[in-house]
């Protein structure tokens, strides 16, 4: 699903809501000459595009010469931006501290040295109440900045006092700063490769993460460092597919927020991925009554206005809940009702498409897939599949592997006999070269194989046969995932009893949670 359109400019005024396009020309023809108002000539233009076309463009608009158009798309792009600082300054706290940090500049230019502290002095106040501490370091620079060219005779010891400060901040940004990154590597090797494949990945991502993992541990009340911490660890039990582990370390990530509510409004982002990565906790522990638990309280913050305001939290948001939505089909068996969601992800998709990354999409292409093979509904299941598939394999090569097997699975089950042997050999060349085939993997494709040459009646002795050897591969970590990622259990019981896979996955989900209420 490729972007709308690279040009950031039209990306910007496609962006904007009705009332943003409004305040940007109030904004405009207050503030600028009328014979600049060609900019709003520009903005009408782009706004009435569906795609951006410079030719088109030009064509349509004698007014714009194309050698004026650099410098006009500039300057609108400036006045866009501004507009859009003014209506969201009251409500962003780094606006605020931006802004007050100008003041406290434009003061000191006017030669207003005291007032230029106090402000100062109220900047690093309002920052440390909320965790900014990057602001509270330039507010130090400043302050030393002042004291060391002038006399302000503000209070003795003043350099002493400075100092000790910014040593301190400077310690808790370092500290922070190490786990962020250490937090994005980790995140950053999932995105390429997925869970840890083999004893050889997980060694060297837990000799990676240890090497890496700051001696220092965060003070409680450090909200960054913290965050940054759990999300380390979270990581880091996810590709080792401790799900526990995982759990403990997401429940933490979420309660940050829960004991500064405040901090939701500033790090929506974090708490979004927070609360999505404590659903997939959840579900990978296939605890469903806290999923559902959590799952309900997401809704409610869907509908929060620190989501419904800001478009980027409303797309992530968008994004995790229909996940979360998909999965709880996924545990409670009921495919066939999940592919009513289907139609309108698509079309929010498709809506969203200029904010989304690669990564999610592929995501919901194969939950597509996989809602559509446990209803029974192959052709649809190849549909999306062939749509991973197709895609320009660089990232998440685990997806690309188990597209690939699934595709192959649900051909089988279409009885595509002349494709089946070509999609062996061509699936099983592809993960072997990424390294991907395990043990479950390989008795598939054993399986496979031997199906050609066997009749009805052989095949249910062999389904049998696989069956109870994947059995023993269950409780192996390194073997999990190919149990995540497709449900192949399931799928050789409702071979072997001839009932719709969906059917066997909805007993198991009443058993379980029968037992889980009686006990």
């Amino acid at each position: 699903m490729p972007n709308r359109s690279s040009d950031t400019l039209f990306q910007l005024v496609k962006s904007l809501k009705k009332s943003e396009k409004r305040n940007f020309k109030l904004y405009v023809k207050r503030n600028t000459a009328s014979e600049d108002l060609k900019i709003i000539y520009l903005f009408d233009a782009l706004d009435k595009m569906d795609t951006y076309d410079e030719v088109e463009l030009l064509e349509k608009n004698k007014r714009l010469s194309k050698q004026q158009l650099s410098n006009v798309k500039a300057h609108l792009n400036k006045q866009i931006l501004a507009s859009l600082r003014l209506i969201r300054g009251e409500s962003d706290i780094v606006i605020q501290l931006h802004e007050q940090l100008d003041y406290a500049e434009i003061l000191y230019n006017q030669g207003l040295y005291l007032q230029s502290l106090k402000v100062l002095d109220r900047i690093k106040e309002y920052a440390r109440a909320y965790h900014q501490y990057s602001y509270v370091l330039e507010t130090l620079f400043f302050e030393q900045k002042i004291e060391a060219l002038h006399i302000t005779r503000s209070m003795q010891d003043r350099a002493l006092k400075l100092a000790d400060e910014m040593t301190a901040i400077n310690r808790q940004l370092q500290l922070s700063g190490s786990l962020s990154s250490l937090s994005l590597q980790l995140y950053s090797w999932y995105i390429q490769h997925g869970v840890a494949r083999n004893e050889k990945d997980e060694i060297a991502v837990k000799e990676f993460f240890e090497s890496r993992l700051p001696a220092e541990k965060p003070a409680s009340g450090a909200f960054y460092e913290n965050l940054y911490l759990y999300q380390c660890y979270s990581w880091f039990a996810f590709i080792g597919q401790d799900f526990l582990s995982y759990y403990r370390y997401t429940h933490r990530w979420v309660d940050l927020f829960d004991k500064e509510p405040a901090m939701v409004g500033i790090e929506t982002g974090h708490y979004i991925k927070g609360m999505h990565n404590l659903l997939g906790a959840h579900f990978d522990l296939l605890n469903y009554p806290k999923f559902l638990e959590t799952l309900e309280r997401f809704e409610i913050f869907f509908e929060s206005d620190v989501v419904r305001e800001n478009d980027n939290n409303r797309i992530q948001t968008f994004v995790y809940l229909h996940i979360a939505k998909i999965n709880q089909h996924f545990i409670d068996g009921s495919f066939s009702e999940g592919l009513a969601l289907v139609p309108y992800i698509e079309e929010k998709l498709k809506e969203y498409e200029i904010y989304l990354d690669r990564h999610r999409i592929l995501i919901f292409y194969y939950k597509f897939a996989s809602l559509y093979f446990g209803s029974g509904d192959f052709e649809n299941t190849i549909k999306y599949l062939n749509k991973i598939i197709n895609w320009r394999m660089d990232l998440r090569t685990d997806l690309q592997c188990y597209s690939r097997l699934l595709h192959l699975i649900a051909h089988y089950e279409l009885g595509n006999e002349d494709l089946l042997e070509y999609l062996i050999k061509s699936v099983y060349r592809f993960m072997a070269k990424m390294q991907n085939l395990s043990k479950v993997e390989e008795e598939i494709f054993r399986f496979l194989k031997k199906s050609f040459q066997r009749g009805p009646k052989e095949l249910q002795g062999e389904f049998s046969d696989l069956l109870d050897r994947l059995k023993n591969y269950e409780k192996n970590r390194f073997e999990t995932r190919a149990f995540v990622y497709l449900d192949i259990i399931s799928w050789l019981e409702s071979k072997i009893r001839g009932v719709p896979v969906q059917k066997i996955i909805r007993e198991k989900f009443l058993e379980r949670n029968q037992i889980k209420a009686s006990s």
